[in-house]
């Protein structure tokens, strides 16, 4: 696999029309083009065309596929799909050896011309066609700080007689007693402090750079890479904040990127939020701010934690709503392995300046307007971004519009709380199951200006109960015979 190192040529650098896009791929000798798209779980679907075989006209018309085969789409009778290729996403892969030009695209139904309910990316292009709409603001800015590990080696399989998994890191603090004939050199991240620590501890400086190069080299802009908390190699790449549908894009490539990058190495990477039993999971804390034209919104000198009283509603919306957004936000059953108390990982619904126990936090790093954000901390990176992102919009958004104040602000460690406080805090769902029933509850703010549909709803949370939830309930657990073999 070979890793681009070239200037950047994606989003500013390829001219973004149809003509620009094919000029640049026929200049270059690209050999193909492939075509990628998301699934209604979230996960990269493509195909390739040779570079000869895609006309201008197909950035209009469109190339067919077979959306009763991709998770979340059609049934089998009305499986006829189209793909329209951005032209604003084209970039020069750089992961393949096969010279070979990316596009993301957007489902269309051929019947109707008109933009497929159920893309993902569709419901984020609506999200921000719905912000300017409100009059609220023209622009939000999401800067999402994914974590992920990097494992040496991955076993698992479930079958009627059997299930069982494992993992395996060269940084595993468990390996310090390995005595395997091969030279154990010892320096490794103890549990649950892997957190910046320099090499030889974090073995994986050069790996992560060298995904972070292949980022740029498409004109994703990285902030900062660094090792996590985790031992067996938790990292974090932070991307620069970026606009909601731009940056759920850039995110799918980053997921892509790492995951290719990391192959390449022996190694593989995986964004589950909880692979690890007693140490830290993968969260993906989410920054936003909203803007009109250049003036940020969440800015006031005077405000708590110098947040404007348009932010502190923008929060009550996020912690009015939060029990639904976690169906996309923290959408998988392993996610709730995650969000328990003592891992930094934030199941309490209140708000705090600089407070990582708190599940909104007011980052007070600077006193830059333009710095001014929210982070909203239970999601992780097992969502499917494009809901993700704009269902926090439009809790957000909500908030604002019906002036929800969050209540007081927390800035003790919520932990520590005196049980008859600790009983007035409300908490995050405790299973997914909880988390759908919520959305099911809790979702007409999510169908303001047609952003979400129903039956883009009723057919996520009926995929998450039939393909995930009723799946994993049948199937006994290694622990439960530990705990129960002997009954």
């Amino acid at each position: 696999m070979a890793i681009a190192r070239q200037a950047p040529e994606t989003f500013e650098a390829i001219e973004p029309t149809p003509k620009g896009v094919l000029d640049l791929a026929i200049s270059r000798g690209l050999a193909f083009v492939d075509l990628k798209f998301t699934d209604l779980p979230g996960t990269f679907q493509h195909f390739s065309v040779p570079v000869s075989e895609l006309p201008e006209s197909a950035f209009e018309d469109g190339i067919g596929f077979d959306g009763s085969s991709i998770r979340g789409f059609q049934q089998i009778q009305e499986s006829d799909m189209l793909l329209v290729p951005d032209p604003a996403t084209a970039h020069v892969d750089p992961v393949l050896e096969v010279p070979t030009l990316s596009i993301i695209c957007n489902v269309v139904d051929p019947v109707t011309r008109e933009a497929y309910t159920r893309d993902p990316r569709h419901v984020a292009q609506k999200a921000e066609d719905h912000l300017i709409e409100t009059g609220i603001a023209t622009t939000s800015y999401w800067g999402p700080e994914a974590e992920f590990y990097i494992f040496d080696h991955v076993e698992y399989e479930v079958t009627e007689q059997g299930s069982r998994y494992e993992i395996d890191s060269e940084e595993g603090i468990w390996n310090t007693g390995r005595n395997d004939g091969v030279p154990n050199l010892g320096h490794r991240p103890r549990f649950k402090q892997g957190y910046f620590p320099a090499p030889p501890v974090d073995t994986l400086q050069d790996l992560r750079s060298k995904m972070v190069l292949a980022m740029q080299s498409i004109g994703i802009k990285v902030e900062a890479h660094h090792h996590e908390v985790g031992t067996a190699g938790q990292a974090e790449i932070d991307l620069r904040y970026a606009p909601l549908t731009r940056q759920a894009d850039q995110m799918m490539l980053y997921k892509y990127i790492t995951k290719n990058v990391a192959r390449a190495a022996g190694k593989t990477v995986t964004f589950m939020p909880k692979p690890i039993f007693n140490d830290n999971g993968s969260g993906m804390h989410v920054h936003q701010s909203l803007w009109k034209g250049d003036k940020p919104l969440f800015f006031d000198s005077k405000g708590y934690g110098q947040i404007s009283k348009l932010a502190l509603h923008y929060i009550g919306g996020l912690l009015a709503h939060a029990p639904a957004l976690l169906a996309f936000c923290a959408p998988t059953t392993n996610s709730y392995r995650r969000l328990v108390p003592g891992f930094e990982a934030p199941v309490n619904l209140v708000y705090s300046r600089r407070n990582r126990s708190a599940c909104v936090r007011i980052p007070m790093y600077h006193s830059n307007p333009r710095s001014k954000r929210l982070e909203f901390r239970c999601p992780d990176p097992s969502a499917n971004v494009y809901l993700a992102f704009s269902a926090m919009l439009m809790a957000g958004l909500d908030g604002i519009q019906r002036k929800l104040h969050p209540g007081d602000a927390i800035d003790k460690d919520l932990y520590e709380l005196e049980p008859q406080e600790a009983v007035l805090v409300r908490q995050t769902p405790g299973s997914l199951e909880e988390a759908l029933g919520a959305l099911e509850d809790d979702h007409d703010f999510l169908l303001n200006g047609n952003v979400f549909t129903r039956d883009l709803i009723e057919t996520y949370i009926g995929y998450k109960r039939e393909i995930e939830i009723a799946e994993e309930r049948l199937r006994p657990t290694p622990y439960e015979f530990y705990l129960y073999y002997d009954a």
